[in-house]
């Protein structure tokens, strides 16, 4: 996207040559490009959601549901298939992604704005060249892609995330929060060394002098058998999550809902319908919580995306990684004050998971590349 420089800073540029000559202007053009990553007005936007739902294809968002999946033998289906196109089949490709995503698609979209549908000339990939968790969360936080990085039992992460970066600026510290069903954001995030806020996994979310209501919680935490020893249910981390930010106000918040990829990987296509239905009603509870409350009402915005894509194919949906061909591709959308409502995007550019950071930080209005070159710069077009 090509920036037009105001007439006052080019009056002030052509002066800074007449008064101290060449080098000047370089040095004056040099702190422009640099600052360009940032938006040219002020924003509304005081606060930042970024929402994952590990796996979820691409193709589900922009097409619903795949009626080649909806059957036992290559979908692995349980349910009564009837009920399940009942619920989530369409004929139309509008209707049957929106009564799979009503939130997504009846507002966040409309709203706002959505990235990755290769149909229509969008495409979202990552850069990171492994198409998995681990190094996509360090693709998406820090900025870029770390080929150290590959295996998702790598351990702490030596990079350190957007998050952790705003958690050291006074005016967002203990602001910063990590709530996510897996337990590896530990290591994502470093918990130990960012300080930063975190409920992961099968951890107790609850600590202290408990109310009955946080024992129920610990309760099923404690008694509930996984299906994941590393993988809360999406439905236990709500919980907590809407307490805390209800007490707690924080300014920049990640979540990440694990159930579609765990499904998914499970060869169960019915499970995977139902948790991407579940993750649009959890995120559409997110969104009304926050704006109900004066803290975050038209001052929020909310990014959503996934860590990686998946195979296409009978097969091969249920996998990723380098030997599953479009396990690279996902999807971003955006909503907020401050965001166009330019709708589903097509035949623009291609954006990179890797834009993510610095894209969270610039609603925020900080530049993290400015402290950290390797990194990515922002999405374009997103305010």
């Amino acid at each position: 996207m090509a920036t037009r420089v105001p007439g006052e800073i080019v009056n002030k540029l052509i002066r800074a040559v007449l008064v101290v000559g060449v080098s000047s202007l370089l040095l004056a053009l040099a702190t422009f490009t640099a600052s360009a990553q940032l938006p040219a007005h002020p924003l509304k936007t005081r606060n930042v959601v970024l929402i994952v739902s590990d796996g979820l294809r691409w193709q589900e968002i922009f097409t619903g549901a795949d009626p080649t999946l909806m059957d036992s033998e290559h979908g692995g289906i349980w349910a009564d298939g009837n009920e399940l196109k009942r619920k989530f089949w369409r004929n139309d490709i509008a209707e049957r992604r929106q009564a799979l995503f009503p939130f997504l698609w009846g507002v966040v979209a409309k709203q706002g704005e959505i990235y990755g549908n290769q149909a229509e000339g969008s495409v979202a990939h990552v850069t990171n060249g492994m198409a998995f968790s681990y190094p996509g969360y360090n693709e998406m936080l820090t900025g870029y892609p770390d080929p150290k990085i590959d295996r998702n039992e790598f351990g702490p992460n030596p990079n350190i995330t957007v998050f952790e970066w705003l958690n050291r600026m006074p005016e967002f510290r203990g602001k910063v929060a990590v709530y996510g069903t897996w337990n590896v954001f530990q290591d994502i995030f470093n918990e130990k060394r960012s300080g930063l806020v975190m409920q992961s996994g099968w951890n107790l979310p609850e600590k202290g002098k408990l109310t009955p209501r946080q024992e129920l919680i610990n309760e099923l935490y404690r008694t509930t058998t996984p299906l994941d020893n590393e993988d809360t249910y999406n439905s236990f981390i709500q919980v907590p999550l809407l307490d805390y930010v209800k007490t707690a106000h924080p300014r920049v918040l990640f979540v990440g809902y694990g159930e579609t990829d765990n499904w998914a990987h499970q060869g169960r296509y019915d499970l995977v319908l139902e948790s991407a239905h579940g993750f649009d009603h959890l995120v559409q509870q997110l969104w009304e919580t926050m704006q109900a409350m004066p803290e975050y009402r038209d001052q929020t915005t909310f990014i959503l995306t996934t860590d990686h894509g998946r195979g296409s194919g009978l097969v091969e949906w249920k996998e990723h990684g380098v030997g599953e061909k479009g396990s690279e591709n996902i999807w971003i959308a955006i909503m907020g004050p401050d965001t166009p409502a330019r709708g589903e995007r097509q035949n623009v550019g291609p954006v990179t998971q890797a834009q993510l950071a610095a894209t969270v930080a610039a609603f925020l209005g900080k530049d993290y590349p400015h402290d950290v070159p390797a990194a990515a710069k922002a999405l374009p077009d997103v305010w």
